[in-house]
């Protein structure tokens, strides 16, 4: 039975506070084939710095019951694994549909819902993941059985991956998988959110993690120390004259919404007290850079900088002192030619004539320069809500995706 505050709110729709509602709020009539299934998805907490297996497990459950099999690769502590599976013919390539399983964590957020439970207002559903990316994924599941039943002549390959949020870690292990493959897919699109645009490029990003090594020494004796802090900040410094070099001389492609790489300092950490010459500080900085624009050039000017004018400084007065620096995550760009089959097809899919370009990182980049797969990403929401509080996705969004399925199926189906 509801309470009070609780009916107010299935009648409602009204969005309350995490904890106060007792059931999730019924949804409207006419509701997307795949809102079960969006709801089952959200309530599995697969924040990436957690497992996402009780997930995984449910969804080759699933599609077990169907006669289908999976096969899942893991991270080296077998917490986490993705999932790869084939619905229909298993001995010609096909067309696979992408997504990422984790999600971004929710800690210091102002939420006004249990994120990891649906909520409907206003034609939103309100949930972390809801828009990056599980309405995607469930919509996938949704209609696996609606593929089988009409009777695949090209098959349907499902990837669902782990820790997408942190780096595209987890696919690299599945790509490892489908190049050991006999057939692979032809094709693939993955789901992230683009208002189902379909996108053909997006930006690599390159991320680092600095370790600077000074000499402690009395404040009033800085000269006889090496201040950690103060080269980190040179190099940040030297960074930043980088990023303002390259929004003013480019390269430039006005087709993305910033339409050049950028360079960002997101993390800095050093030093003890006031009073002591600070001998450790760590800074993390990343290059978010377009296809075109060679990132390991840009890269090797900074260490340049580093190796050539900070270390020469700092050694002289110690020589144990330096920079030390480790690659935390390397994400290729995408970058599909607009004629390109997979680009006409997904275009047809999503009824549009038009292709865009968009500057956040995902796994299509992977699939096509280390799996060799022509992909375009084109999936339902929009990236301006994805990790924020309150995330959502409209469920016009949702039926467009279903809209999509539909005309895939019915591309795909010997049946139609």
């Amino acid at each position: 039975m509801l309470d009070g505050l609780s009916r107010r709110a299935a009648q409602t729709g009204e969005i309350v506070p995490a904890g106060t509602l007792t059931e999730i709020q019924p949804l409207s009539e006419q509701n997307p084939a795949s809102l079960d299934w969006i709801k089952e998805i959200i309530s599995f907490d697969t924040t990436s710095r957690d497992s996402n297996l009780d997930l995984i497990h449910r969804i080759q459950s699933y599609l077990e019951g169907l006669g289908v099999s999976s096969t899942l690769t893991y991270d080296d502590a077998k917490q986490k694994a993705n999932l790869y599976a084939t619905l229909g013919p298993q001995d010609r390539p096909g067309i696979m549909l992408s997504g990422h399983t984790d999600v971004v964590p929710v800690d210091g957020q102002d939420w006004h819902t249990d994120p990891f439970q649906v909520v409907e207002k206003d034609g939103r559903l309100y949930g972390r993941g809801t828009c990056d990316m599980k309405s995607f994924v469930a919509v996938c599941l949704a209609y696996a059985p609606k593929f089988l039943e009409k009777g695949l002549k090209t098959p349907i390959h499902f990837a669902f991956s782990y820790d997408e949020e942190v780096g595209c870690i987890g696919v690299r292990r599945l790509i490892d998988m489908l190049s050991g493959m006999p057939v692979t897919p032809t094709m693939c699109i993955v789901g992230e959110p683009t208002d189902m645009q379909v996108v053909v490029s997006h930006k690599g990003k390159y991320s680092y993690r600095a370790h600077v090594r000074g000499l402690e020494a009395h404040s009033s004796l800085a000269p006889h120390g090496v201040n950690a802090v103060e080269y980190a900040a040179e190099t940040i410094t030297f960074l930043k004259s980088m990023a303002r070099r390259i929004a003013t001389e480019g390269p430039f492609d006005e087709e993305f919404d910033v339409p050049h790489t950028t360079v960002h300092t997101g993390t800095v950490r050093g030093g003890t007290a006031l009073n002591i010459v600070p001998k450790d500080c760590q800074f993390d900085f990343e290059f978010r850079h377009l296809p075109s624009h060679d990132a390991t050039a840009l890269y090797a000017e900074v260490e340049t900088y580093i190796r050539e004018t900070l270390e020469p400084e700092m050694q002289a007065i110690d020589p144990a002192t330096g920079f030390s620096i480790e690659e935390l995550s390397s994400i290729p760009g995408l970058d599909m030619d607009p004629g390109a089959e997979v680009v006409t097809f997904a275009k047809t899919l999503a009824e549009r004539n038009d292709q865009g370009k968009v500057a956040f990182g995902t796994e299509a980049g992977l699939f096509q320069q280390q799996a060799g797969i022509p992909t375009v990403v084109c999936g339902p929401g929009s990236i301006d809500q994805a990790h924020k509080p309150n995330e959502f996705v409209t469920i016009d969004q949702v039926r467009k995706c279903e809209a999509f399925m539909d005309r895939l199926l019915a591309h795909v189906c010997s049946g139609s």
